[in-house]
This record gives structure tokens, sequence and C-alpha cells, in this order.
């Protein structure tokens, strides 16, 4: 699996729990027994990497894996020869040899996918996406009868929600109710409905077979609730240089933060280029992100640059400074804080995980 550049090359560390990540899987299946759960390990398995994730999905028991492109499918397989691997992202035609060579089942989501993959595929299985609300990819519920009259050996029926993650949305019931009005249209294909937050839905909308992906990797799937998962990434990265200065002067590009006092600073060797969103700044008249150096969160001062951010730590003891760590993920700061912090989602954070990191796996 990849690691990135050795420690001794990179200017932080990032450390993935892999027992972690199995635990989430594990939880969640038996959350919806006797329902499959399956796990979706698309954009490097959200950015902690496909080599080392599906390995450790598959020891804990899982068989079925998505991911968005047939590349993505081709790296799964490597790793997973008998798993059962679905390609959510259309049919170009040009990926069908690859999808065919590699085993992979398409997510037929329009006409023209449905087309390419009869003429080309003889029956090999695929899996249909009704779109009951999204308007983004998949068939209407109104033109699924015409596809199911086509040549194709159809084995999963899905939708995707809307807006799952907030319960009393009345949109989760009108998607369910318009799934189950087409359902009996292919009464052999197993159904697929749920993500990660639709697994808490209080209706329970599993059919055969989940698709959690961001609960597997320690986002919440609840934002109103406290997080049922367990955290899989840490982020942490060596203070380069302390400096001091007085209250009145400025930090960062565009002098936008204003020392309030005399003022202990920190730079750590992360920035944009890492993944660290640049609206994470900490400006005057905005808190932006935080660390925690020495147990006690600080607060960013100034803007996030390319390769670097700055830190305020006045308040870590100065004998407690010597040799720190700045940890950006972990020790109570999670993807969700970093997100909110920088106007965005955890989502983000964690597809957005630096190349340039010692990544560290355990677990």
């Amino acid at each position: 699996m990849d690691q990135g550049p050795p420690a001794e090359r990179s200017q932080a560390v990032l450390t993935v729990d892999l027992g972690a990540l199995a635990d989430n899987w594990r939880a969640l299946a038996k959350r919806v027994a006797p329902a499959e759960c399956g796990a979706v390990v698309k954009a490097d398995a959200y950015g902690i990497g496909i080599e080392a994730a599906v390995p450790a999905l598959l020891a804990a028991g899982c068989k079925t894996f998505f991911v968005a492109h047939a590349s993505e499918g081709v790296r799964v397989r490597a790793v997973a020869p008998a798993a059962t691997i679905y390609v959510l992202n259309g049919l170009p035609a040009a990926a069908v040899p690859v999808m065919i060579e590699y085993r992979l089942r398409p997510v037929v989501g329009s006409h023209e996918d449905a087309q390419i993959w009869a003429k080309a595929a003889d029956r090999l299985p695929c899996a249909l996406h009704v779109d009951t609300g999204m308007n983004r990819l998949g068939i209407a519920p109104a033109d699924v009868a015409a596809i199911a009259q086509m040549p194709l050996a159809i084995d999963l029926m899905m939708t995707h929600f809307v807006s799952s993650e907030v319960a009393e949305d009345p949109t989760n019931f009108i998607q369910i109710t318009r799934f189950a009005d087409v359902r009996a249209l292919l009464p052999h294909a197993r159904t697929s409905l749920a993500n990660s937050s639709a697994l808490f839905l209080p209706q329970k909308p599993y059919g055969d077979l989940v698709r959690p992906g961001y609960a597997l990797y320690g986002g919440n799937p609840t934002p109103d609730a406290p997080n049922p998962m367990r955290a899989v990434v840490r982020l942490e990265a060596p203070i380069l240089q302390l400096r001091t200065i007085e209250g009145g002067e400025k930090v960062g590009y565009n002098a936008q933060w204003t020392a309030k006092r005399r003022t202990r600073l920190a730079t750590i060797g992360v920035g944009y280029a890492d993944g660290l969103p640049r609206a994470a700044m900490g400006i005057d008249d905005r808190i932006g992100g935080e660390a925690i150096v020495a147990g006690l969160r600080c607060p960013f001062a100034g803007r996030v640059s390319m390769d670097l951010t700055v830190i305020d730590v006045t308040d870590v003891p100065e004998d407690r400074l010597t040799g720190a760590t700045a940890v950006l993920l972990g020790d109570g700061i999670t993807v969700d804080d970093l997100g909110l912090r920088a106007a965005t989602i955890g989502y983000e954070i964690l597809t957005r995980l630096g190349a340039r990191y010692h990544r560290v796996y355990v677990g």
C-alpha cells in the first residue's frame, strides 16, 4: 500500500486506523442485519487508500464494494479477487472492455447505458439506478418498465437519498414511496437504498444491500446527534518554527489576522496543497480551524497558505512546546469539526487528504 514519502522527508504524518474502519463496518452490518452491508470505497476509499481499506473490510466480512469509476474498480479487483464490485458513475462505451475483463458490474443509469451493456455484455450482471428525486444520474421511475424489458441481467435495483442526514425531511418518505412503486417491475433483483445516514432513518430503508461510505471512515452519519462511529484518521505535524510577536502585529498573506496581545506563534508544514482547506483560515472577523498542541486547542492565525499554516500557541506553557506536534485531526478534532470550521463538509476533508503525508497504517 502507498505510504507516501518516508517520515524523514515529510512534514506531517497521517495515521489510518484500519481496526477502527473494520469496527465501523461491523457495527453497521450488525445494525442492518439480515440485510447485507457493502462498502463504498470510491475516491481512493475516501482518501485513506483502496489498497489498505479493501483488505481490512474483506477481513471484517464485507463482500460487496462500490466505486465511482472503472479505474477504481480495477484497483479493488486486484486486492479482492472474489468480491462483487459495482461501478456507480455511468457506463462510457470505452470502459466496457475493462468492465468485462475485471468482472465489474455497471450501475446502469440511462437508456444509453442500458443499450451499451445489453449489446456488449451478453447478460453479464448489472445494477439499475432509479432516480427518485436527486435529478443527477438514474432512470426515471416512469421508464423502469421499458428498461425491465431489455435483455439485461439486472441483479440490483438501487436509488440514492437526497437528504437522508435530515431524519425529518419529507423527501425521504417520498423517495421510499417512489422506489416501492416500481420495485415489483424487477422482482428478481435485490434492492439497495441506504447510504450512511439512511441507516439511521426511522423507516429503516435497508432493502437487501446497504451502501455505507462516510460513516465507515469516521464521519458522523447523524449530524444532529453524537457520532456513533470510531475515528479512522489522525493527522499531526511537527512545529517548524516558534516566534513571538507584539500586540497589533499582523500574520499571514494580506495581513488578515491581528494579534490582540503579545503572542506566541507556531508554524507547521501543512497547507492547502496538502488538503487543509484555505477557508479554514483564522482572520480578524472569523474564527478558523484549530490544532491540538500539548493537549490544548489552539486557533489558526492568518490565512492557510499553500504549504504552511500558523497557529496561535500563546496559551501553551513554553516548556511544553519543545518538540511538540500540532494535531489537526484527532484528540477531539474530527473531520466534521474541521469541515465546519472551513465552511465545507467532512467528506471533502477526507477525500482531499494530501499525497505529501507520510502514512502509517495501524490496527
